[in-house]
């Protein structure tokens, strides 16, 4: 073991390791468990053996997280209605890195559930994090001509189910604070007036609190369930955060928090996700930290 632990490479590097995992596993605390676990192995290993620390930590971390993945994908089959990423409050800093902002946003953690556990892997760490074919081979324990045949099909998956439009942080944040003033005022027509007409919303309540067990589609029909909740509940408040890297909305019902990311096209609203499990809403008072 390293006599400082703040020139351990573990520690080094915690920051892209985490979001190694959160990103292959769309939960913080997954994430953490799995961040756990691989420290516990790297205490284990022979540093003097270990040519790139760097290289070597994030295979850790990715086997770590694939075999959490695994197990996860079953038991999310059991999930209690629509199945969301756990969002994470970040700083508006994490948007200076497109590629990483886009990559953990809600809309694309959304995609990469989609996947399989291997094809989830091979995207994250060829198209978010750039490892070549032969670093991700030793990280999955599959051949370099495999791992380029996975990452085609999975690129190609992703590209089909991705946000269509890339939109600047400014339209996305002029959007976010209409939605929420829309919001605060409980006006049918504002809300309309800022959704795509094939607007659709998914929330989790993770069977823990009230939420629609199944996607809703139509801007009639999103706008008057979202303008009934503001008015029913007793004490409402609507605040503009950053989530995930990019403008986002949290909600204060009668006392307990909501978030509500966008995804925004040609300056309309195309879905809308809503976390109402409080199991998922325990990291919203202080940033998160994120790296590539």
């Amino acid at each position: 073991m390293t006599d400082d632990p703040h020139t351990d490479p573990y520690v080094t590097h915690r920051t892209l390791l985490f979001t190694v995992a959160y990103e292959m596993l769309g939960s913080a605390a997954d994430a953490e468990d799995v961040l756990q676990e691989s420290w516990l192995r790297w205490a284990g290993v022979d540093r003097a053996q270990v040519r790139d620390p760097r290289a070597y930590l994030v295979r850790l971390v990715t086997r770590q997280a694939l075999n959490r993945l695994r197990t996860l994908s079953r038991s999310r089959e059991d999930y209690v209605g629509e199945w969301l990423p756990e969002p994470l409050l970040t700083s508006p800093d994490v948007a200076e890195d497109v590629e990483l902002a886009e990559s953990v946003s809600i809309a694309m953690l959304t995609v990469l559930e989609t996947l399989g556990p291997t094809e989830r892997a091979v995207f994250v760490l060829r198209e978010v994090f750039e490892m070549s074919h032969g670093e991700i081979a030793e990280a999955i324990g599959k051949s370099p001509a495999a791992v380029r045949q996975i990452a085609r099909r999975a690129r190609e998956h992703v590209a089909a189910r991705r946000p269509r439009v890339r939109v600047s942080r400014s339209e996305q944040q002029a959007v976010v604070e209409r939605f929420l003033l829309a919001l605060r005022t409980g006006e049918l027509r504002d809300l309309l007036a800022v959704m795509a007409p094939d607007v659709v919303l998914i929330t989790d309540g993770g069977g823990v609190v009230p939420a629609a067990l199944a996607p809703l589609h139509g801007a009639e029909t999103v706008a008057q369930l979202l303008a009934r909740a503001s008015r029913v509940a007793a004490a409402f408040d609507a605040t503009s955060v950053w989530l995930n890297g990019e403008p986002a909305g949290r909600l204060d019902l009668d006392g307990e928090p909501t978030t509500v990311s966008l995804a925004v096209e040609h300056g309309r609203i195309t879905r809308i996700y809503v976390v109402r499990n409080p199991r998922k809403l325990t990291r919203l008072d202080e940033p998160a930290e994120l790296a590539r």
